[in-house]
């Protein structure tokens, strides 16, 4: 089969399109036929493995895992013996997070990480939804715990998580302001967003308006910078970013919350809890995803290019099939 594989940590010009032997299910497995996966930061750290934590947990000289891709949508071809729920020919999409592997024709995937694929929901669409929706679903309703009408800010909107995001707060009436680059405004206009901040322009940390929750993608500031644009019992939650930043936020965040009564909340990611909730909203009209691409898995390193210079709309999305 033919696979996307990085031997050695580097940017997009260290991945290579290589005929490997396909994977073999374990019993608690089933071997998917990949028609579509998606990029998430996941994989642009794994990559470059510019991190002590990235290489400690993927090997400190060289990855241990090769292959990268974690949002996958395709077709069941064989399934382990112990496999209960998933059968043969059944369409399925999921997080394979921890496994990885997506970026190739075929991959392995523990039967709990994946869930049936709606008939009217495209492969392409269906692979841009686990992670980024999941970030935004638990970052919003789960620890942010959004109420009707709030006044909300998305930093980093014009991407995966953003554009999920805001068409959550939405259905919850909220009026939300997003922070993206300039080239992605009239995208996020479109979407719905309210107002839109240009993070080159503007610092929405000094900018003078408060609000009741913001969702953060980035975590590039300095977590004392937060609690200034939150309102009384305001929320700050973040699903990723800088992991200084990220680090500080855990281990200062309780702290400022006890002292200026303004929350700041980290997301541990449960991959695939929400794929059920996110079907039902596609299903019914509410969601849906927005698109970069999709590329053809021979264009991947292009596509990763575009992702780690933050250029994406949505999710860019690379098809096999």
């Amino acid at each position: 089969m033919k696979a996307l594989v990085y031997t050695r940590y580097g940017g997009p010009e260290v991945l290579q399109l290589k005929e490997i032997e396909r994977p073999v299910p374990k019993d608690d497995e089933v071997l998917v036929k990949v028609h579509a996966v998606s990029l998430n930061d996941w994989d642009w750290a794994l990559l470059s493995g510019d991190t002590f934590v990235i290489r400690l947990m993927n090997g400190l000289a060289k990855p241990k895992r090769t292959i990268l891709g974690s949002d996958i949508a395709g077709r069941v071809e064989a399934v382990g013996k112990s496999v209960t729920q998933i059968r043969r020919g059944d369409e399925v999409f999921g997080d394979l997070s921890g496994i990885w592997g997506g970026l190739a024709e075929y991959a392995c995937a523990k039967e709990k990480m994946l869930t049936l694929k709606p008939a009217s929901m495209s492969f392409v669409d269906a692979a841009a939804i686990p992670q980024a929706a999941m970030l935004a679903v638990q970052g919003l309703l789960d620890v942010g715990k959004i109420r009707q009408g709030q006044n909300i800010l998305i930093n980093g909107a014009g991407g995966g998580v953003g554009t999920f995001g805001v068409q959550l707060a939405k259905l919850y009436g909220a009026e939300v302001t997003g922070v993206d680059r300039t080239e992605k405004m009239e995208m996020m206009r479109s979407l719905g967003f309210d107002h839109v901040l240009d993070y080159k322009t503007t610092d929405f940390t000094r900018a003078g308006q408060r609000y009741d929750l913001i969702l953060d993608t980035k975590t590039n500031r300095s977590v004392f910078n937060y609690p200034r644009v939150l309102n009384p019992n305001g929320v700050y939650v973040t699903v990723g970013g800088d992991m200084d930043r990220l680090f500080q936020a855990l281990v200062l965040g309780p702290l400022i919350s006890w002292i200026r009564k303004k929350h700041i909340r980290i997301v541990a990611l449960k991959p695939n809890k929400d794929l059920a909730y996110m079907k039902e909203l596609f299903e019914a009209g509410k969601v849906k995803p927005v698109i970069d691409g999709p590329y053809r898995l021979e264009e991947a390193s292009e596509a990763f290019r575009i992702f780690g210079r933050g250029e994406h709309k949505g999710k860019i999305v690379i098809t096999l099939v």
